[in-house]
This record gives structure tokens, C-alpha cells and sequence, in this order.
């Protein structure tokens, strides 16, 4: 049965549909059979993905208008895709009036656990039912943390939020790990605010990191992850060992 891991942080701008975008692309190019599923209403992650945020059905059909999954699901060679667009906003108010509100991502999701051996959830960068509802489905919250001030003030408050959903609503949710992103090897900073995080989170913290890196800014405009626009490049290899670090842990 697939494993469903949130890809989350309630702040924003820390590579959270980066590092979602890539680790997909490399579990895919390590044989695993994975879905992207787009909870963002930005529709980040469906475009870095090379897919058009246009294409139809996608999630919201799924959601709020009970779609099939395998009508929403577009394929891609870098692992399958739920789309988003901006109509998922919308899904934010429709959500409230429908019963068993905080599970309807959960029920949508669960042939996906029979096709695929890891569903990654993009979520929004807030705490809203979209956050809500990605949390309820998922066995496991991944957490990028960006190597920059503030770091950990955004991490405690998704801590508190993970603890909340845990005894309110999923009751097996695990932290799966932390990951920190757009680290900078030439700035004593980074190493300070890695050092502080590894202090809090421990074994929690993945040993890879992830570098500030142009390629991997320059990916998402190209519509490919940063394995395929650039498969030699320092954000290529770091998310590659990331994903060998993830299977290592999990398998």
C-alpha cells in the first residue's frame, strides 16, 4: 500500500514545491511509482511539472465535484500529477459545507495507495482546509526549512499545527523528516541556522541539503525538474541523494 507524505510549511518561500517537485522527479528516476498531488491553489507544482495548470479535469474535480482520480491524474515522465489552478480556491469555501469536511482529500486519495508507491501532497503555505485535509490523508509530514533567519520560528508553529491535526484527526501522523533547503556552504549562517535545527530536530533532520543553486531556480520556468534541465548540476545531485536518503530511511 503507497505511503502518503504532506510536503508542508505554514511559511512560505522555504522550497516547499521545490523540494516537492524533485523529490517526486528523483523517487521516479529510482523505479518507484509516485503522484504529485497539487494541493496549492498557485498551481506551482502542476507547471514545474510540465503540466499546463489549463488541463481538465484536476483536482478540484476530484474534490468538489466527486471526478474519478484516474480522469484527474495527467502523466508525466517525471512521475504522474494532480493539477491545480487557481479554481482550487474556491474549493476552500465549498469544503466547509460538506460533510466529514476534513476528509474528503483522504477518501479522494485512497485508490491511490493501490497505484502508486508514494503520493506527495504539495501543500498551500497556510494553515487552511486544503492544509487541513492533506494532513488528515497523510501517513507522514515532510518539512522543508530554508537556512535562513526565522527559520525555526515558522517550523514551531507547523510543529503545533501537526500536534493539533494528530490528536484531533489522524492520529498516526508522524514527522517524516526535515529537510533543509537553500543552504549556501560559502556563509557561516547556514551552517549556524543547520546546526540550530539538527540541535531541536535531531535524527529528524536529513543529512542532505539542499544548495541555493541557480539551476534549480532557473527548472520551474522550463517546466522540468532540476534532474532534467540539468542533470549534472549541484541541485540535480542533492535532490538525487535526498531521495536515496529517503528510500534508505524508508525501505
Amino acid at each position: 500500500m503507497g505511503k502518503i507524505i504532506a510536503v508542508a510549511n505554514q511559511k512560505g518561500g522555504v522550497g516547499k514545491t521545490t523540494t516537492c517537485i524533485n523529490l517526486c522527479a528523483a523517487l521516479k528516476k529510482r523505479n518507484r511509482r509516485v503522484l504529485l498531488a497539487d494541493c496549492d491553489p498557485q498551481g506551482n507544482s502542476t507547471s514545474g511539472m510540465g503540466v499546463s495548470k489549463d488541463r481538465l479535469p484536476n483536482i478540484y474535480d476530484l474534490l468538489i465535484r466527486g471526478t474519478a482520480l484516474s480522469e484527474c491524474v495527467a502523466e508525466t515522465p517525471y512521475g504522474d500529477v494532480l493539477p491545480a489552478n487557481r479554481e482550487l480556491s474556491g474549493a476552500t469555501v465549498e469544503l466547509v459545507d460538506m460533510e466529514s469536511r476534513e476528509f474528503v482529500l483522504k477518501t479522494a486519495l485512497l485508490p491511490a495507495r493501490e497505484q502508486y508507491d508514494y503520493i506527495l501532497i504539495d501543500c498551500p503555505p497556510s494553515l487552511e482546509l486544503l492544509t487541513v485535509n492533506a494532513l488528515a490523508a497523510a501517513d507522514s509530514v515532510l518539512i522543508p526549512v530554508q537556512c535562513e533567519y526565522y527559520a525555526l520560528e515558522g517550523i514551531t508553529d507547523l510543529m503545533q499545527t501537526i500536534k493539533l491535526t494528530k490528536r484531533a484527526l489522524n492520529q498516526q501522523l508522524m514527522v517524516q523528516g526535515i529537510v533543509l533547503t537553500m543552504y549556501d556552504s560559502r556563509t557561516n549562517f547556514s551552517d549556524q541556522v543547520a546546526a540550530e535545527v539538527e540541535k531541536f530536530f535531531g535524527n529528524s533532520v536529513y543529512k542532505t541539503r539542499i544548495p541555493r543553486a541557480v539551476r534549480i531556480a532557473e527548472s520551474p520556468s522550463h517546466g522540468m525538474p532540476v534532474i532534467k534541465y540539468d542533470r549534472m548540476s549541484r541541485g540535480s545531485r542533492a535532490y538525487l541523494h535526498l531521495a536515496d536518503e529517503f528510500l534508505k530511511r524508508e525501505e
